[in-house]
Protein backbone atom coordinates (compact mmCIF):
# COMPACT_ATOMS: atom_id res chain seq x y z
CA UNK A 1 0.00 0.00 0.00
CA UNK A 2 1.37 3.41 -0.92
CA UNK A 3 1.69 6.25 1.58
CA UNK A 4 0.82 8.69 -1.22
CA UNK A 5 -2.68 10.09 -0.46
CA UNK A 6 -3.38 10.43 -4.21
CA UNK A 7 -2.48 6.79 -4.89
CA UNK A 8 -5.23 4.31 -5.50
CA UNK A 9 -4.95 0.66 -6.34
CA UNK A 10 -8.57 0.58 -7.49
CA UNK A 11 -8.67 -0.63 -11.07
CA UNK A 12 -12.43 -0.87 -11.20
CA UNK A 13 -12.64 0.58 -14.71
CA UNK A 14 -12.94 -2.98 -16.00
CA UNK A 15 -9.83 -2.82 -18.21
CA UNK A 16 -8.15 -5.87 -16.65
CA UNK A 17 -11.40 -7.78 -16.29
CA UNK A 18 -12.19 -7.33 -19.98
CA UNK A 19 -8.74 -8.47 -21.09
CA UNK A 20 -8.27 -11.46 -18.84
CA UNK A 21 -11.71 -13.00 -18.54
CA UNK A 22 -12.58 -13.23 -22.22
CA UNK A 23 -10.33 -16.07 -23.36
CA UNK A 24 -10.77 -17.91 -26.60
CA UNK A 25 -9.81 -21.53 -27.26
CA UNK A 26 -6.19 -22.41 -27.96
CA UNK A 27 -5.14 -20.50 -31.07
CA UNK A 28 -4.36 -22.80 -33.96
CA UNK A 29 -4.68 -20.66 -37.09
CA UNK A 30 -4.44 -17.08 -38.29
CA UNK A 31 -8.19 -17.05 -38.92
CA UNK A 32 -8.76 -17.35 -35.16
CA UNK A 33 -6.93 -14.06 -34.49
CA UNK A 34 -9.32 -11.20 -33.74
CA UNK A 35 -7.18 -8.26 -34.90
CA UNK A 36 -9.89 -5.76 -33.93
CA UNK A 37 -9.86 -7.00 -30.36
CA UNK A 38 -6.07 -6.76 -30.23
CA UNK A 39 -6.19 -3.23 -31.62
CA UNK A 40 -8.76 -2.24 -28.97
CA UNK A 41 -6.62 -3.72 -26.20
CA UNK A 42 -3.53 -1.90 -27.51
CA UNK A 43 -5.44 1.40 -27.66
CA UNK A 44 -6.73 0.89 -24.11
CA UNK A 45 -3.21 0.15 -22.86
CA UNK A 46 -1.89 3.24 -24.66
CA UNK A 47 -4.18 5.42 -22.53
CA UNK A 48 -2.24 4.24 -19.46
CA UNK A 49 1.18 5.26 -20.80
CA UNK A 50 3.39 7.44 -18.58
CA UNK A 51 5.03 9.87 -21.01
CA UNK A 52 5.75 13.20 -19.28
CA UNK A 53 8.94 13.80 -21.31
CA UNK A 54 8.20 12.77 -24.90
CA UNK A 55 4.42 12.99 -24.94
CA UNK A 56 4.52 9.88 -27.19
CA UNK A 57 2.24 7.23 -25.69
CA UNK A 58 2.41 3.68 -27.00
CA UNK A 59 0.20 0.69 -26.29
CA UNK A 60 0.74 -2.92 -27.24
CA UNK A 61 -1.38 -6.04 -26.99
CA UNK A 62 -0.72 -9.66 -27.79
CA UNK A 63 -2.67 -12.85 -27.99
CA UNK A 64 -1.20 -15.71 -25.97
CA UNK A 65 -1.43 -19.29 -27.22
CA UNK A 66 -3.98 -20.15 -24.49
CA UNK A 67 -6.32 -17.35 -25.64
CA UNK A 68 -5.43 -14.67 -23.10
CA UNK A 69 -4.74 -11.14 -24.24
CA UNK A 70 -1.90 -9.33 -22.50
CA UNK A 71 -1.17 -5.64 -22.91
CA UNK A 72 1.42 -3.06 -21.98
CA UNK A 73 2.24 0.63 -22.32
CA UNK A 74 5.44 2.64 -22.37
CA UNK A 75 6.70 4.09 -19.10
CA UNK A 76 9.23 6.91 -19.29
CA UNK A 77 11.90 7.85 -16.79
CA UNK A 78 13.69 11.16 -16.31
CA UNK A 79 16.96 9.49 -17.33
CA UNK A 80 15.26 8.44 -20.61
CA UNK A 81 17.63 5.48 -21.05
CA UNK A 82 15.62 3.66 -18.40
CA UNK A 83 12.35 4.14 -20.28
CA UNK A 84 10.38 0.94 -20.75
CA UNK A 85 8.79 0.35 -24.13
CA UNK A 86 5.22 -0.95 -24.27
CA UNK A 87 6.52 -4.36 -25.37
CA UNK A 88 8.58 -4.62 -22.16
CA UNK A 89 5.57 -4.07 -19.95
CA UNK A 90 3.56 -6.47 -22.15
CA UNK A 91 6.10 -9.26 -21.57
CA UNK A 92 6.07 -8.49 -17.85
CA UNK A 93 2.28 -8.82 -17.91
CA UNK A 94 2.61 -12.08 -19.84
CA UNK A 95 4.61 -13.57 -16.99
CA UNK A 96 2.51 -11.97 -14.25
CA UNK A 97 -0.58 -13.68 -15.65
CA UNK A 98 0.87 -17.15 -16.18
CA UNK A 99 3.47 -17.07 -18.95
CA UNK A 100 3.07 -18.68 -22.32
CA UNK A 101 3.96 -17.94 -25.92
CA UNK A 102 2.78 -14.99 -28.01
CA UNK A 103 0.74 -15.80 -31.12
CA UNK A 104 -0.26 -12.35 -32.43
CA UNK A 105 0.84 -8.78 -31.67
CA UNK A 106 -0.54 -5.27 -32.28
CA UNK A 107 1.04 -1.93 -31.30
CA UNK A 108 -0.32 1.63 -31.60
CA UNK A 109 0.90 5.16 -31.03
CA UNK A 110 -1.02 8.01 -29.40
CA UNK A 111 -3.11 8.57 -32.53
CA UNK A 112 -4.05 4.89 -32.66
CA UNK A 113 -1.84 4.33 -35.72
CA UNK A 114 -0.01 1.03 -36.15
CA UNK A 115 3.52 1.22 -34.79
CA UNK A 116 6.29 -1.30 -35.39
CA UNK A 117 8.46 -2.45 -32.48
CA UNK A 118 12.00 -1.10 -32.28
CA UNK A 119 14.89 -3.53 -32.73
CA UNK A 120 15.29 -4.15 -29.00
CA UNK A 121 11.60 -4.95 -28.66
CA UNK A 122 11.61 -7.21 -31.71
CA UNK A 123 14.31 -9.23 -29.96
CA UNK A 124 12.28 -9.25 -26.74
CA UNK A 125 9.15 -10.44 -28.57
CA UNK A 126 11.21 -13.12 -30.35
CA UNK A 127 12.19 -14.58 -26.98
CA UNK A 128 8.52 -15.22 -26.16
CA UNK A 129 7.00 -15.89 -29.60
CA UNK A 130 5.15 -19.03 -30.59
CA UNK A 131 6.16 -20.56 -33.92
CA UNK A 132 4.44 -18.62 -36.71
CA UNK A 133 3.67 -15.58 -34.53
CA UNK A 134 1.95 -12.81 -36.50
CA UNK A 135 2.43 -9.06 -36.08
CA UNK A 136 0.25 -6.31 -37.51
CA UNK A 137 2.51 -3.95 -39.44
CA UNK A 138 2.00 -0.85 -41.54
CA UNK A 139 2.17 -3.20 -44.55
CA UNK A 140 -0.28 -5.77 -43.21
CA UNK A 141 0.26 -8.94 -41.21
CA UNK A 142 3.87 -10.15 -41.04
CA UNK A 143 5.48 -13.10 -39.27
CA UNK A 144 8.04 -12.72 -36.50
CA UNK A 145 10.66 -14.17 -38.86
CA UNK A 146 9.87 -11.48 -41.44
CA UNK A 147 10.36 -8.60 -39.04
CA UNK A 148 13.42 -10.12 -37.34
CA UNK A 149 15.17 -12.35 -39.88
CA UNK A 150 18.06 -14.53 -38.75
CA UNK A 151 17.28 -13.74 -35.12
CA UNK A 152 19.43 -14.81 -32.21
CA UNK A 153 17.28 -16.67 -29.70
CA UNK A 154 17.08 -19.28 -26.96
CA UNK A 155 17.91 -22.07 -29.42
CA UNK A 156 21.24 -20.35 -30.16
CA UNK A 157 22.07 -20.22 -26.46
CA UNK A 158 21.22 -23.92 -26.10
CA UNK A 159 23.37 -24.81 -29.12
CA UNK A 160 26.32 -22.81 -27.76
CA UNK A 161 25.94 -24.48 -24.38
CA UNK A 162 25.83 -27.91 -26.04
CA UNK A 163 28.97 -27.14 -28.07
CA UNK A 164 30.72 -26.08 -24.88
CA UNK A 165 29.85 -29.40 -23.22
CA UNK A 166 31.13 -31.46 -26.14
CA UNK A 167 34.45 -29.60 -26.21
CA UNK A 168 35.35 -30.39 -22.60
Amino acid sequence: MSSDPDFTDDVSDGFEDELFTASIPLVRSESSIDWGRLESAARAAMTRAYVPYSGFPVGAAALVEDGRIVAGCNIENASLGLTLCAECSLVSELHRTGGGRLVAFYCVDGRGEILMPCGRCRQLLYEFHAPGMKLMSTQGVKTMDEILPQAFGPEDMAAAEQRGRTQT
